[in-house]
């Protein structure tokens, strides 16, 4: 008798529907945000054994590690501006992230949140397209509104670090279009990445990292792929699928999310007030999706995982 012929198993499986690009770049990118927030509101509580520098050295140093070990850049595949581009695109991350932590322990995780989007909401207003525009103008009331600077009790300090900090964010996002230009894949990244884990060491003052322990350092491993590694890659694949204006006012909901983190994991409850932010914010990232497929231009949904990654652009976020 005639064995039964074996069906393959990916004839068994059902065939699941493909979403539309700017869905899948959308889900891809609010996954990025959401790890991000939730990486670094677990940073906060190390703050009182490492300080907030300490903890940022360690986290990105260890992101720096990562990504030389996955990717292996060498430097003999760069030209020797685009070697200096990313040192400057590394120097640029550090002190965005030095700036946020510094302000994270100052102000609640929402708040400077909403104070460092004004970095990547000023490039988008620079940004050709009356309807983005509006989109923009809609998320900047949002961060007004979760702000509420006319009150005058918020942190000035922290206020200060957060504006620096979305300062650095603008120039990142500036400057990965040049780096993305000329240098292909992840090297760019995993050069710029190690340089930014060098600054932020310097930065830390000894006695933050004498404190370090072997647990320390395993928990900052984590944190560092969970808020650092992971985030980059969604964005990478988001950024495939969405025009730039739109994902650039899709991280409008960076705030909304940072205040959900906020709440459940740093017990930071949001008043009416920033609730009303959070949906100008939310309604201004729903807005940013539509028409921001860019299925067109690369490829859409036909290019795989592997090859998008491979062939991406640095990151609008960093985001260890």
């Amino acid at each position: 008798m005639k064995p039964d012929t074996p069906t393959h198993p990916s004839s068994a499986l059902p065939r699941v529907p493909r979403l539309p690009g700017n869905a899948a770049g959308a889900l891809m990118a609010l996954g990025s945000m959401s790890t991000v927030q939730l990486g670094l509101a677990l940073s906060v509580p190390l703050v009182d054994r490492l300080g907030p520098l300490g903890t940022t050295a360690l986290r990105v140093a260890w992101a720096g590690v990562f990504l030389l070990v996955l990717v292996r850049p060498r430097l003999r595949d760069f030209a020797g501006r685009d070697v200096a581009a990313c040192a400057v695109l590394g120097a640029v991350s550090a002190g965005m992230m030095l700036f946020f932590m510094l302000a994270v322990v100052r102000l609640p995780l929402g708040t400077a949140s909403a104070l460092e989007f004004l970095g990547p909401l000023g490039v988008s207003l620079a940004g050709p397209g009356r309807g983005g525009r509006y989109w923009t103008a809609l998320a900047a009331g949002g961060v007004l509104t979760l702000t509420r600077p006319w009150h005058g009790g918020i942190d000035a300090s922290g206020v200060g670090f957060a504006l620096a900090a979305a300062a650095c964010w603008a120039a990142y996002i500036l400057l990965t279009q040049h780096v993305g230009d000329t240098v292909t894949g992840l090297k760019g990244l995993a050069l710029s990445m190690p340089v930014a884990g060098v600054v932020t060491l310097v930065v830390a003052t000894p006695h933050d990292l004498g404190r370090v322990t072997w647990p320390l350092l395993a928990a900052m491993l984590g944190l560092a792929v969970l808020s650092g590694v992971l985030p980059f890659v969604l964005e990478f694949l988001a950024l495939r699928r969405l025009a730039a204006s739109a994902f650039g006012t899709l991280m409008s909901l960076e705030p909304a999310i940072a205040l959900l983190a906020g709440l459940v994991v740093l017990g930071q409850r949001p008043g009416l007030t920033a609730a009303a932010g959070v949906l100008l914010v939310v309604a201004a990232g729903i807005g940013a999706t539509r028409g921001g497929d860019r299925g067109s231009e690369d490829g859409g949904d036909t290019v795989s995982a592997a090859s998008e990654l491979d062939e991406a652009r640095p990151s609008a976020h960093p985001v260890p």
